[in-house]
């Protein structure tokens, strides 16, 4: 199964991320009963959505994939995020998987600072 939920990820990130299409994304591949654990987003995949959807479409944003992991019915999507009027950001959305969707999302974000103490890019 893990081979069709690595296929079900890479598509759902082609569409959310790279072509900044949320709506198509969520339904085709998201869940109706889709938990939310982001605390500034309800549950259900309309409320996702609505939330993302300006952030997405907004002319110059980019969500550019470096990696996507996947583990049985776990994924992890690293993305380098960037849009005007915010500082850039490394963000890690996990995903859980059933039945052939998406079905459970948690995020982490970490803004990418103007200075590191290492040489060595977040990304």
């Amino acid at each position: 199964m893990a081979h069709g939920n690595r296929e079900l990820v890479t598509e759902f990130a082609r569409i959310f991320y790279t072509e900044r299409d949320p709506r198509t994304a969520f339904a085709r591949f998201v869940s109706p009963d889709y938990i939310q654990h982001n605390p500034g987003l309800e549950d259900g995949p309309e409320a996702a959505v609505e939330g993302l959807e300006p952030k997405f479409r907004a002319e110059g944003a980019r969500f550019e994939i470096q990696r996507i992991l996947v583990d049985g019915d776990l994924a992890v999507v690293h993305v380098r995020a960037s849009r005007p009027g915010a500082p850039p950001a490394a963000v890690a959305d996990f995903y859980r998987i059933a039945d052939g969707l998406l079905v459970e999302h948690w995020d982490v974000l970490q803004p990418v600072p103007a200075e590191s103490a290492n040489p060595h890019p977040m990304f």
